[in-house]
C-alpha cells in the first residue's frame, strides 16, 4: 500500500473529529473500531511516508575546504 500526504491528512482529520471511516485517496476505505486503531495506522502512514522521503531525497556532503598539516 502506497500511502500519501493528504491519507495522513484525513487520519488526523479523523482523530480530531471522532470520525469512524476514512476514505483514501485511492479509493479505499477503513472503518475504525477505536481510536487506538486510528493512532496505529496513522504511526504506519507516517513511518511509510518518512521513508519514501527519505529514500527520494538522499543527503548530500559539500567539503568547503581542507585543512593540511
Amino acid at each position: 500500500m502506497a500511502f500519501q500526504q493528504s491519507d495522513l491528512d484525513k487520519l488526523d482529520s479523523a482523530m480530531l473529529t471522532g470520525v469512524r471511516k476514512v476514505i483514501f485517496a485511492d479509493g479505499r476505505s477503513t472503518e475504525f473500531h477505536s481510536l487506538a486503531e486510528v493512532r496505529a495506522l496513522r504511526a504506519d502512514v507516517k513511518a511509510e511516508l518518512a521513508a519514501a522521503a527519505s529514500q527520494s531525497q538522499p543527503h548530500r556532503r559539500t567539503t568547503v575546504g581542507r585543512i593540511r598539516r
